[in-house]
């Protein structure tokens, strides 16, 4: 049953609040039966329906239950004869008022309290869902992202969370509100009429069978309708990345017509689903009053041919009650819809929580701290699909200490040679291995805590300055070398020849740089970007070219940046500017996937060939 699967995992973490929440829902129908009660003796009162018991039973006496109500009804009629010949009718009226508001009183409390200890589930389940959603997202491989658009990720955390949350919760009050109304009520009307409410219980199910038959392509309509606002979140997250682009390439009207046959066609879906959803009310009502007519025709057809055990004041009071199953069993049509749609969200929200990784630890994973010798490439191939590998049989030995430079054209497999490093993907063929262990068996943790990184599109966050410097150490611990964190974020700012600009502006470290860092220039970004790397102070660096996007000055001040942060530390460029790689260690020519060349700069120079052919159509 989708509701008790919809309760079980997401109100589980919250039980004494549900046990709260039905116990108060529970004391709020059966006062809500003491009010009504009050109906029989008023109307027998006002219009002398029949005479009420005149004797007094001492219920002590009395043994079984039917007995025992009826023995406790006909006191209460005696007390109320007593009280009206004492005092007259007038006193007794007001009494019975003064017991119903009592009793509304006390039913509003207890009906109140069941909604205060709902609050918490509500919002608590938001929480925990969005909190499982991202913990997902942020674990899942980067090669996941590349088949999925943001937008669509998006739209999942969400629209689709707000859909499940609206779901779960008229799943919870279809299971501990609704059916403790409508069995308490059913309970009644059996004690007090058990044929009148056999012939209504032959007339519910029919009334369940078309309210149900309204609502069976709610999911799927649902369903259609999350995926097209994936689609409006894709479109927009596009927009505001590229609009320097569509501005430049006067395309704004072409995205305009885009994005208007996108959300007319939204539109038109949700038209469907609202409208079929919004049926569920008049038509659970249209048919509660069919039964109404129906009961009344037949509970008076009975009390009229002298047929039936209830008199007509009992009649009402029975009517009454039924009359309060209506708007349950309406509330429980409506819940019904929501949850269909919930479950087309849920659905759409699975998706990414049942993502399996395949970037996987081992369960024995060996910490490691530090690099002492070598990293190795042993014959390693990798492909991010089956028709085309990216990488073939690389050897590649990057000794501690060294500069070791990746060139060659674009798409010859230099970034995906370095994301498999700190195992952004894993290797199909082959190993790497540090210091000789194959980095699978290394905890995951322990590996990107070693290796720096730094690329071409400095990635910053929308905060301070200072949190940006420090987002890849734990400020929690103490700083290197005795310092402050300030001071360690400050020294490190220096050498990134940052401090000076951070200075200038408004709040100095605690400036906020916007989205992306969008305060700041291209070349600011980058030496932030280089400072958080040298706070870090990782032995191993990734560098994807920190400087080809960058004006002259700019490129100067950064090259400076990063020559004082590879100083001593193990470091794999990738170069697209060969200038400034003349000095590593070692350059490595990557053609179609494979090294082709290798060796320093005036090395491959001399041998004439794609290392050579290079440097000439960068020269020319």
């Amino acid at each position: 049953m989708p509701f008790f699967r919809l309760i079980h995992r997401f109100a589980s973490p919250y039980k004494w609040l549900v046990g709260l929440n039905l116990l108060f829902n529970l004391l709020s129908t059966i006062l809500s039966l003491f009010s009504f009660a009050a109906i029989i003796p008023v109307l027998r009162i006002l219009f002398g329906i029949s005479q009420v018991e005149t004797t007094h039973v001492d219920l002590s006496s009395v043994t079984g239950i039917e007995h025992w109500l009826a023995a406790a009804k006909g006191n209460l009629y005696y007390l109320l004869s007593e009280t009206i010949a004492a005092h007259g009718a007038g006193v007794v009226l007001a009494g019975l008022g003064v017991f119903l508001a009592v009793m509304t009183g006390l039913k509003c409390l207890t009906a109140w309290l069941a909604n205060y200890y709902m609050v918490p589930i509500r919002t608590g389940v938001l929480r925990d869902l969005r909190r499982q959603l991202y913990d997902k997202i942020v674990a899942l491989p980067i090669g996941y992202f590349t088949q999925e658009r943001k937008g669509d990720i998006l739209s999942r955390m969400t629209n689709d969370v707000n859909e499940v949350e609206a779901s779960i919760m008229s799943a919870l009050d279809v299971l501990f509100k609704d059916p403790i109304m409508i069995t308490v009520y059913m309970l009644t009307l059996f004690m007090i009429s058990w044929q009148l409410t056999l012939f209504v219980l032959v007339l519910l199910p029919l009334a369940g069978l078309l309210i149900g038959r309204i609502g069976r392509s709610l999911k799927r309509a649902s369903k259609h309708g999350q995926e097209q606002n994936a689609d409006i979140l894709s479109q927009i997250e596009e927009t505001l990345s590229g609009l320097r682009v569509v501005k430049a390439f006067n395309a704004e009207d072409k995205l305009r017509v885009r994005f208007n046959n996108l959300i007319d066609a939204t539109r038109l879906t949700f038209n469907r689903i609202n409208r079929r959803y919004f049926l569920a009310h008049p038509v659970s009502e249209f048919l509660g009053t069919c039964l109404i007519a129906v009961i009344l025709w037949f509970g008076g057809m009975l009390i009229l041919g002298n047929h039936s055990t209830i008199d007509a004041a009992t009649f009402i009071y029975y009517l009454v009650i039924f009359y309060s199953i209506i708007n349950p069993a309406k509330d429980l049509s409506k819940a019904s819809y929501s949850v269909r749609k919930g479950l087309a969200s849920l659905e759409r929200i699975d998706r990414v929580l049942d993502t399996e990784s395949n970037i996987l630890e081992q369960d024995d994973a060996l910490a490691v701290s530090t690099f002492t010798d070598c990293i190795r490439y042993e014959q390693v191939s990798f492909g991010y699909s089956a028709l085309r590998p990216v990488l073939q049989d690389i050897d590649l030995t990057i000794r501690k200490g060294q500069v070791v430079a990746l060139v060659g054209q674009s798409g010859s497999g230099k970034t995906t040679l370095a994301d498999l490093l700190p195992r952004f993907y894993d290797v199909q063929q082959g190993a790497i291995r540090i210091d000789g262990q194959d980095i699978r068996r290394l905890r995951i943790h322990d590996l990107r805590e070693m290796i720096g990184y730094v690329n071409q599109d400095a990635i910053l966050f929308n905060d301070t300055i200072y949190n940006n410097i420090t987002f890849g150490v734990d400020t929690s611990l103490p700083a290197p070398d005795g310092l402050s964190w300030e001071q360690a974020v400050e020294r490190a700012a220096r050498i990134a020849n940052a401090h000076t600009f951070i200075m200038d502006t408004a709040e100095g470290y605690q400036t906020n740089i916007g989205d992306r860092g969008s305060r700041l220039s291209g070349g600011q970004r980058q030496r932030i970007s280089i400072a958080r790397a040298i706070l870090k102070n990782p032995p191993i660096l990734l560098l994807d070219e920190a400087t080809s996007a960058l004006d002259t000055e700019s490129e100067k001040l950064v090259q400076e940046a990063l020559e004082q942060l590879m100083r001593d530390r193990t470091t794999l460029v990738i170069a697209h500017r060969l200038s400034t790689i003349r000095n590593a260690d070692l350059i490595c020519v990557l053609h179609d996937g494979r090294i082709v060349e290798q060796g320093r700069h005036d090395e491959l120079i001399k041998k004439g060939g794609y290392y050579s052919r290079l440097i000439e159509m960068q020269e020319s």
